[in-house]
């Protein structure tokens, strides 16, 4: 009975504004209802995040289209919140519900004010996991470690002789091997360094904070870290810090489970200062700890004077914002409190309010459920953005030959349901230290079944590998293209390979590159660059011949991403193209043609 009933929430037409709104800000909405049905009247539904009971907005006849009625409404929302809507036309025969096949539609009104950093939009991220990332000179970089401190380019360990993996080999990778990188970096477009944690730990990885006081020996000191700041900054970089607040390292000055800090660690006593931190279900081994993972110890929900000391006055957000730091990625950001997220935020942006605060969010971040709970992110109190891994899996499904609505759904719903300011500070990545690399995972290559000493010892060559290039080139031309900001996993600009955890953690390999793949980098860099404008407008797609075609559009200018992800050539027909960007030749023709897995990245002049 729907069938008589068009209305498209993306449409601007029929709703407007698009997706999210400033609280308070007027909607108009429009429905069309075909000839045929006797419509008695029709009201719009909307329901507050949580709640039963609708505001019931009633909706008039306002003109008349060829075999269409149209209705609409205008409204304003002053709560922010998320909230859900339907329509419902009363007709002769019974109601008749109108909602997103089974599913309310969505939007987020967001508190008035809501900023993003503007510097940051239409630049480039360059993720960094700084064990692994270059080794520079520094005599006051130490290795006190429980571990090995192996020789650059060996290979990672992904167990020990007892069957354990401890995360304990070691590569020397330091702030100044970054310092020495920095023309590098500059060179393929970066603006933000996002580095994997700094602090002092015992592991490679860090995410085991031992002193959040503390970089880590073996990286260097403050005064080298406020080098590379200073350094950065003067080639147009930031330096976005990994901040890990929900779990501490059992081998820390809080917890210090094995004694190696002059501290009364909560472990070690019940009197100690940081006791109250954690959950002991049986005191002193059996306690709360991420995933299970017991060198993780997770800070309690209670513990106000660890959110004092991350967040509060002369705290750790404060002390490094200060010293020049210009964004904070927040690790498992929905294992926190909401008001210790906010209370960050107000730190964050107290110390700089142009610093730019990230969190990891796996799925939609606009209406996630986490530990039953629906969290809040783009409400104007909390996060500037997330890391966007929606955009990562349908990237890389279509790169992989995927379907293209499946792609353009996914993309829109996440430009649809995020406020635009909060998508254009989104971390757009295929890939990270969390995940196989992306060039590994466009081998299509079935890992399933597999050992990790055998996917440890894969490597691509031959038509495979090439097969995986051209699938690399598409995806991350889209990655650039995408509204938000792509995020380079350090040496992918450089056809790395590798799986899983510790294999996509590799040291790069200097010596030598795939200058192909480095050189689409630099291009997709350049473009980013001087068309920073066209990366901040609309987007929208097109059809035509099963191709995939990005738009981005500001002022007289549109960028379109051409992509085939076909075993067969496609041509592409478009008027006024001034040049095709990636290749940078001047056209003169409409028409072109995409071979299989092939992505073309034209200027048009409108």
């Amino acid at each position: 009975m729907q069938d008589f009933i068009y209305f498209d929430s993306k449409n601007p037409h029929c709703k407007s504004p698009f997706g999210s709104v400033e609280q308070d800000k007027e909607m108009t909405f429009r429905i069309f209802a075909k000839d045929g049905v006797f419509v008695q009247n029709v009201e719009l539904q909307i329901f507050e995040d949580g709640k039963d009971t609708p505001y019931v907005f009633p909706m008039s006849f306002s003109c008349k289209r060829g075999d269409e009625s149209e209705f609409f409404t205008k409204l304003s929302i002053v709560k922010v919140g998320l909230y859900w809507y339907r329509f419902v036309f009363r007709t002769e025969q019974g109601d008749v519900y109108k909602d997103n096949d089974g599913r309310l539609y969505q939007f987020t009104v967001y508190k008035k004010g809501y900023k993003t950093p503007d510097w940051a939009k239409g630049g480039v991220i360059y993720h960094i996991f700084v064990d692994r990332f270059n080794k520079g000179k520094d005599d006051k970089a130490v290795f006190d470690k429980n571990g090995v401190l192996k020789e650059w380019g060996e290979e990672v360990t992904i167990v020990d002789p007892d069957g354990v993996f401890r995360a304990n080999d070691f590569y020397g990778g330091n702030l100044q091997g970054i310092i020495d990188k920095l023309d590098y970096l500059k060179g393929l477009g970066v603006t933000l360094l996002y580095l994997s944690p700094i602090f002092k730990s015992s592991s490679n990885h860090r995410y085991d904070t031992g002193d959040y006081e503390k970089i880590d020996p073996l990286l260097g000191d403050e005064e080298k870290f406020a080098e590379l700041i200073a350094k950065a900054q003067s080639k147009g970089m930031g330096i976005m810090l990994d901040g890990v607040f929900n779990h501490t390292g059992a081998d820390s000055k809080y917890f210090n489970k094995f004694g190696n800090y002059p501290t009364l660690g909560a472990y070690q006593s019940k009197e100690s200062e940081y006791y109250d931190w954690y959950d002991f279900y049986k005191f002193p081994d059996d306690y709360h700890c991420w995933w299970g993972i017991t060198v993780t110890p997770t800070i309690s929900q209670r513990a106000q004077s660890f959110r004092d000391m991350i967040a509060g006055e002369d705290g750790i957000i404060k002390k490094w914002t200060k010293l020049g730091v210009k964004g904070w990625r927040l690790d498992v950001v929905d294992e926190l409190r909401e008001d210790f997220v906010k209370d960050i935020r107000k730190t964050v942006k107290g110390c700089d309010n142009d610093a730019v605060l990230i969190g990891e969010v796996w799925e939609d971040a606009s209406n996630k459920i986490a530990y039953s709970y629906r969290r809040h992110y783009f409400q104007g109190e909390e996060l500037d953005g997330v890391m966007n891994y929606p955009f990562k899996e349908a990237t890389l499904a279509y790169a992989l030959g995927g379907d293209v609505k499946n792609f353009i759904d996914t993309v829109m719903t996440i430009v649809e349901n995020y406020p635009r300011q909060s998508l254009d500070v989104t971390m757009n990545l295929i890939d990270s230290h969390d995940t196989a690399r992306a060039l590994s995972v466009l081998s299509g290559v079935d890992m399933a079944g597999t050992d990790k000493a055998f996917r440890r010892d894969f490597r691509m060559n031959g038509d495979l590998y090439a097969l995986a290039k051209k699938r690399l080139k598409l995806a991350s031309a889209l990655q650039f293209i995408l509204p938000g900001i792509p995020s380079i996993f350090y040496g992918d600009e450089r056809g790395m390979q590798g799986y899983e955890d510790p294999l996509c953690r590799r040291t790069i390999d200097w010596s030598g590159c795939d200058e192909e793949i480095f050189a689409h980098y630099k291009k997709l860099g350049s473009i980013r660059k001087k068309y920073g404008a066209q990366m901040r407008g609309e987007t929208y797609f097109e059809w035509q011949d099963g191709l995939l075609i990005l738009c981005r559009k500001s002022g007289k200018k549109i960028i379109k991403a051409v992509a085939n992800n076909t075993d067969s050539a496609k041509t592409f027909y478009c008027e006024n193209v001034k040049m095709e960007l990636l290749s940078q030749e001047d056209v003169k023709t409409n028409t072109f043609e995409l071979r299989p897995c092939e992505v073309k990245i034209f200027l048009v002049n409108i």
